[in-house]
């Protein structure tokens, strides 16, 4: 027997005081249903989800959500007024006896329940809030952006729940990760319109490009039929005295009908310059310790950073990646150790806060009031990269229209404020970009372009995120904050460091305990057998070796245009060396795979 949809959205239409946001939308959510929810920003995910709360209502059309039902929404700006700590607003709504569950989604998303409401960040009430959700477990849990403000560990915990819970949710996430792990359908909102998919996000863009290009195709069929009666509409005249009305009215339904197609919005036209090029070692740190009373952020730490690196920092959340940022970048001195930088290096800087955007100011005066942006005698244009641009057609390429253009910064959502400061870093040339949370809030297609555009950066870049998709996509070296001082670097993205990570703790456990007293010592294997790590690499060594196969005909396309050196000699530089560094890695890898296949054979 079918079981009841656990909500159920027929005809809803929206409007907040222009464009409609959704006509005749409807949709239905399912026991069971795993839903990831995805969409450009500003095409109306929030609102829709909210709606699907019965916080928003709609101008017309009926939500019903049957009365055995309880569905939890996550709120991204909490009120927790009335609450003394984050741990007595999380556990509000539970029954008497039930607070252990407070307590559980408190250690696993990394907060401390007893924190005061009015000394807490926005970040920790956010992780309040969703612990708050977690611990209720209503049949379905409409989720906004539950990864913001989370480290990766507190994401992978809130991954194991959900895979596990018996909740039906909707997610709204710009982590491809977590998405791919959890989703088993997906809702796509375009131009208002909302599609269903019976599969997970992972095959998402596939099934966007497919829908543009089926709409593409129709859209240039209907453009040839116009062509076409318009012509005999013309030629008719001379032809006959009088034309044929029903083909004049088809006519002018067609071009009604041509006029009333939405246009897609197109993806944002951000560009990075590099500057002048550094000298070849950007950053030379040795023996750095930092330590604020007992909480130690690094001991005797070491890293050099070349031209053309891009270092990821990952680790939970206070455990000191932005301080080692500043570190590096010289803004904060170290107890002991030292930081040398390179030469004719340009700093660009993303910060997390978003403190370089005034949020009583306009999108305009955030631009024109920038000293290393403004053009002397001119309050309309902007300096980007050498060349003065008009404000409005500049924030015009990052996706804003006319009238943002003079609206404080604070009405901007989370996604639009990281697009302005895109926006003002991009406008300079650098050769050294801090991007510290640059992807929190992005659309997946921003964050296509974002990765995009850093891979054909010639500068280097050094990077805080927690989204491991995007880490994977442009990291070339990854360096872990554990806690208590422990800093390493591991060569790749966070699924090579998570690999490496994980072969080293299991060495660490295989170990025999030491010995005491007359104990014997474990007997020697023989000479031929593979050690754990050796097993672990010869597994691994294949996806290497296919990686570094792809890396060198890529880079063997780039170098097969004849007009590169000419054109951007610092590129085809980088891209030889890069060759060679590449062929030489895979000669290595393959003697090892041969090496290690014909001892676990013998």
């Amino acid at each position: 027997m079918a079981r009841a949809p656990l909500l159920q959205l027929s005809g809803i239409s929206l409007t907040f005081g222009g464009a409609p946001i959704f006509d005749d939308l409807s949709l239905v959510v399912q026991p069971g249903d795993r839903v990831a929810l995805v969409g450009r920003n500003g095409s109306g995910k929030s609102t829709l989800m909210k709606v699907m709360a019965g916080l928003v209502e709609p101008d017309r059309g009926d939500r019903v959500v049957p009365p055995f039902v309880s569905v939890g929404y996550m709120e991204q700006d909490p009120d927790l007024s009335g609450h003394a700590t984050l741990g007595d607003y999380a556990a509000s709504g539970l029954p008497e006896g039930e607070e252990y569950r407070v307590a559980m989604a408190a250690e696993g998303l990394r907060f401390r329940a007893d924190t005061p409401v009015n000394s807490a960040s926005g970040g920790e009430k956010r992780r309040a809030a969703l612990a708050k959700l977690m611990a209720e477990a209503p049949e379905l849990m409409l989720l906004d952006e539950p990864t913001n403000h989370l480290d990766i560990q507190a994401i992978e915990w809130l991954e194991a729940q959900l895979a596990e819970s018996r909740s039906a949710f909707v997610l709204i996430s710009h982590d491809r990760t977590f998405l791919r792990a959890l989703s088993k359908a997906t809702l796509w909102i375009d131009r208002g319109q909302v599609r269903r998919r019976e599969a997970g996000f992972d095959g998402f863009e596939d099934w966007r490009e497919t829908v543009w290009a089926e709409e593409d195709e129709a859209r240039h069929k209907l453009d040839r039929k116009i062509k076409a009666e318009a012509k005999w509409a013309v030629e008719g005249i001379s032809a006959r005295r009088k034309r044929n009305q029903g083909r004049v009215r088809a006519l002018a339904a067609l071009r009604e009908e041509r006029r009333a197609q939405v246009r897609r919005q197109g993806t944002a036209a951000m560009e990075l310059e590099a500057g002048p090029t550094s000298g070849k070692r950007v950053i030379e740190a040795k023996g750095l310790t930092k330590a604020f009373g007992p909480l130690a952020v690094v001991r005797d730490f070491d890293l050099r950073v070349l031209r053309g690196d891009r270092v990821a920092f990952v680790g939970p959340n206070g455990v000191g990646k932005t301080t080692l940022l500043k570190m590096l970048t010289g803004e904060i001195a170290p107890d002991a150790g030292t930081v040398t930088l390179g030469t004719n290096l340009e700093v660009a800087v993303f910060d997390q806060t978003r403190a370089q955007l005034d949020p009583e100011a306009t999108l305009w005066d955030n631009l024109t009031g920038d000293p290393t942006m403004r053009v002397s005698g001119q309050a309309d244009q902007v300096m980007v990269r050498g060349t003065p641009r008009h404000v409005v057609g500049y924030l015009k390429d990052f996706l804003f229209d006319e009238r943002q253009v003079r609206a404080p910064v604070k009405s901007l959502s989370g996604g639009e404020k990281a697009r302005l400061l895109l926006a003002r870093i991009m406008a300079r040339t650098s050769n050294l970009l801090i991007l510290d949370e640059p992807t929190n809030d992005l659309d997946v297609e921003t964050l296509d372009l974002l990765q995009d555009i850093l891979g054909d950066y010639d500068g280097t870049v050094l990077l805080v995120s927690h989204d491991r998709d995007f880490i994977d996509r442009v990291a070339t070296a990854t360096v872990a904050l554990e806690g208590q001082g422990r800093a390493t670097a591991y060569p790749g993205g966070w699924s090579d460091y998570a690999a490496q990570r994980g072969v080293v703790q299991a060495e660490q456990d295989a170990r025999p305990p030491v010995a005491s007293g007359n104990a014997k010592p474990p007997a020697r294997k023989s000479q031929e057998a593979l050690t754990f790590s050796e097993r672990k690499r010869l597994e691994t060594l294949p996806d290497l070796i296919g990686r570094l196969e792809a890396e060198i005909a890529k880079l063997a396309d780039l170098l097969a245009d004849p007009d590169l050196f000419g054109r951007q000699p610092a590129k085809f530089r980088k891209a030889t060396e890069a060759m060679a560094e590449r062929q030489a890695a895979l000669a290595a890898a393959e003697a090892d795979w041969l090496a290690l296949a014909e001892r676990a054979e013998g």
